[in-house]
């Protein structure tokens, strides 16, 4: 009986901690806080009223608090803390934050300038979304990663300094700032999202293409039959050339690492292009809808052939893949119906659904004992492939019946 009433007692004590822990206004702002590891979190209040910071013109977070005698660190500001804050102007970060959570400061329309501490290591989904009042940020060399639509809409950042630890930029981090005229992106960055400049149409062109610092962002004049991207490029991004249906040939630098998904999409004049050795990825639907297409040759140093990324390249007769890649993407090679042979190296562990689907036009292919995965329908409706038995195979693979009567 007493163990019982113990296991109550404890249980109650527990649910009244987390009652306390959550949602606590100590001083302007409210809290989470965590017991355990005595740390703070800024939040919105309790009753998940996002605006009930409306009215603050400054917030002054400080670096710790006190609650019922017991001192916490304030390390992270937390999802949505300030969403939606018109009419805070200006926000004091402490040295102690590690963190801005998802939509710390979304919509926060009056905000100008913030100063982001050294301590913190990540920036999240949407944290500065919408600041529109923002003029210039800097990214501390703390910071490892800014997420998805970080800094999108503020259309009033004229200049963004991305600190060198910056691993990844998430996708659409500063869609839409469309006064911004000057980016550094530092080598450490591994890879960056889609969108993450687009609508940032104050940045530099140069001979008819924009960039961001070492990104090239979109090509400005589509109808052009030919493009040179320029020395020390290091990505193409998404879209870049998407619909210039007049390219005929463009030359890529061997600085780039990256070719960016539906980067040449649609570009149906296009008969070859020659991808240099310093690539290592090929995003989805880099090339899809790129009719004119006859051949490629993908370089060793590419990992992997994203979704979608050759499909819809109806004249491409020959393809060869390097042994560096080990995966070929949902629907890599679909509807590419004048292809006739592939063969597949030992480094590929995986085949997509749909991967070579309706490749009329194959007669052989070849896949190693590597592949540990073949998706649905790899090789539907590659109708040219050998029957035996009226049984068609792609190499070891068993595609179907022929006669299912």
């Amino acid at each position: 009986m007493k163990t019982k009433l113990l296991s109550l007692l404890l249980a109650v004590a527990a649910s009244v901690g987390t009652m306390f822990a959550n949602g606590t206004k100590i001083g302007d702002l409210y809290y989470n806080l965590n017991a355990t590891d005595r740390t703070a979190e800024v939040t919105y209040e309790l009753q998940w009223d996002e605006n009930n910071y409306k009215f603050f013109s400054t917030a002054n977070i400080p670096a710790s608090v006190t609650y019922s005698g017991t001192t916490y660190s304030v390390t992270s500001i937390g999802e949505r803390a300030f969403c939606r804050c018109s009419s805070l102007t200006s926000v004091t970060i402490p040295n102690s934050v590690t963190s801005i959570g998802k939509s710390a400061f979304y919509g926060c329309s009056g905000l100008t300038s913030v100063a982001i501490p050294n301590s913190v290591t990540s920036i999240e989904d949407q944290a500065f979304d919408g600041c529109s009042s923002l003029t210039s940020v800097t990214i501390p060399n703390s910071v490892t990663s800014i997420g998805k639509y970080a800094f999108s809409g503020c259309d009033r950042l004229t200049s963004v300094t991305i600190g060198n630890s910056v691993t990844s930029i998430g996708e659409g981090a500063f869609y839409k700032c469309s006064r911004l005229t000057s980016v550094t992106i530092p080598n450490s960055v591994t890879s960056i999202g889609g969108s993450a400049f687009s609508g940032c149409n104050s940045l530099p062109v140069t001979d008819n293409l924009r960039y961001a610092d070492t990104y090239l962002v979109e090509a400005v004049n589509k109808m052009l039959s030919s493009y040179t991207i320029k020395e020390g490029t290091r990505w193409i991004g998404s879209s870049a050339f998407e619909n210039c249906s007049s390219l005929t040939s463009v030359t890529i630098p061997n600085s780039v690492i990256s070719i960016g998904g539906s980067a040449f999409k649609g570009c149906s004049s296009l008969t070859s292009v020659t991808i240099p050795n310093s690539v290592t990825s090929i995003g989805g639907s880099a090339f899809s809808g790129c009719s004119g297409l006859t051949s490629v040759t993908i370089p060793n140093s590419v990992t992997s052939i994203g979704d979608h990324a050759f499909s819809g390249c109806s004249s491409l007769t020959s393809m060869t893949i390097p042994n560096s890649v080990t995966s070929i993407g949902e629907g890599a090679f679909r509807d590419c119906s004048s292809l006739t042979s592939v063969t597949i190296p030992n480094s590929v562990t995986s085949i997509g659904d749909w991967a070579f689907s309706r490749c009329s036009g194959l007669t052989s292919v070849t896949i190693p004992n590597s592949v540990t995965s073949i998706g649905i329908y790899a090789f539907e409706g590659c109708s040219s492939l050998p029957v035996i038995d009226n049984l068609r195979y792609a190499d070891t693979y068993l595609v179907e019946a022929v006669d299912k009567s």
